[in-house]
């Protein structure tokens, strides 16, 4: 049986032939290496959508690999750490995943370029990045879909500050939280730091519910997830979970502490102020926002000393 992948390779060698280009040739359009083109027409790696689009411009296709590449299911194709396998087609099959989060964005959440910042500070191979980058988009697709599954995520203020990438990295990373963050499907929350008093849980974690009901946590070690269907773990974890989501900022006030983190890693590459400055910081912002008319944001309250 032939794979999307192939598929993909056969279109684009026939129009690229019929451009009367060399795989060469078109590899210095893109611009990427020559084994690049020649892997992607074999079938033996899945293109990014920046690929299929620049290539759409090159050989005058009309646009015809673009949507091809938006109408595939590439989910299939991609590979993902032996130890994450089970995990990757838990998300393909899962109905609601609440998650957990700290020190770095989930996956499930990630944009492109937080994804390679992230793979690149342990993996030199620049092919193997982007097959991770790859494998990380493709677990989005469903949740961000119209009708996805259900997923809830709350937000360590620390996987915020944490910088990936640099600035505009995260500045990405911010903005692409707030838009996916209106969807009906997602909600984020975020775990303000000065909250220190609330109960949560010791690591990061996901319950997962499947579509017979079967529940499972995961978490993960340095090298491994851990995966537990146990049901009175899953209630105590759940149990904790629901208090959190009640405890920490609502939706809405998640939104508007992270636009103003957004906005500090605008200010000419400089990343968000200290926590103990915070206050000071969003009623500065706030006045700013009354003087040129901006509409106005939740204020998040903070314990008095």
């Amino acid at each position: 049986m032939t794979s999307n992948a192939v598929l993909f390779g056969e279109l684009l060698r026939h129009f690229r032939e019929s451009a009367l280009l060399t795989q060469e040739a078109l590899a210095r359009e893109i611009p990427c290496d020559r084994s690049y083109v020649a892997r992607v027409e074999a079938g033996a790696r899945v293109p990014q959508h920046a690929f299929a689009k620049k290539c759409d411009e090159v050989l005058g296709s009309g646009g015809a690999l673009g949507r091809l590449w938006g109408r595939v299911d590439w989910y299939p194709q991609v590979e993902h750490p032996d130890w994450f396998e089970r995990r990757a087609q838990m998300d393909a099959e899962a109905t609601a995943v609440r998650a957990y989060q700290t020190q770095v964005i989930p996956g499930l959440l990630q944009t492109a370029d937080y994804a390679r910042a992230l793979f690149s500070r342990r993996l030199t191979d620049v092919d193997e990045v982007e097959d991770r980058v790859r494998a990380r988009l493709s677990r989005q697709q469903r949740f961000l879909a119209e009708d996805g599954p259900l997923y809830l995520a709350v937000l360590d203020e620390s996987c915020l500050r944490h910088v990936v990438g640099g600035p505009e990295v995260m500045r990405g990373q911010c903005a692409h939280l707030l838009e996916v963050g209106r969807l009906p499907n997602i909600r984020v929350q975020v775990f303000p730091s000065y909250c220190s008093d609330v109960d949560r849980p010791d690591t990061s974690l996901s319950l997962i519910t499947m579509p017979k009901g079967e529940q499972w946590v995961y978490s993960e070690s340095l090298e491994r997830g851990h995966l537990i269907n146990d049901p009175a773990v899953y209630a105590r974890h759940e149990r904790t979970y629901d208090v959190l989501r009640a405890d920490v900022l609502s939706a809405p006030q998640s939104a508007a502490l992270i636009s103003d983190l957004m906005e500090g890693y605008g200010h000419h590459g400089q990343g968000p102020v200290e926590c103990g400055d915070l206050d000071q910081e969003q009623l500065q912002r706030g006045q700013r926002r009354r003087l040129r008319g901006g509409r106005p944001r939740v204020r998040v309250r903070r314990p008095r000393a």
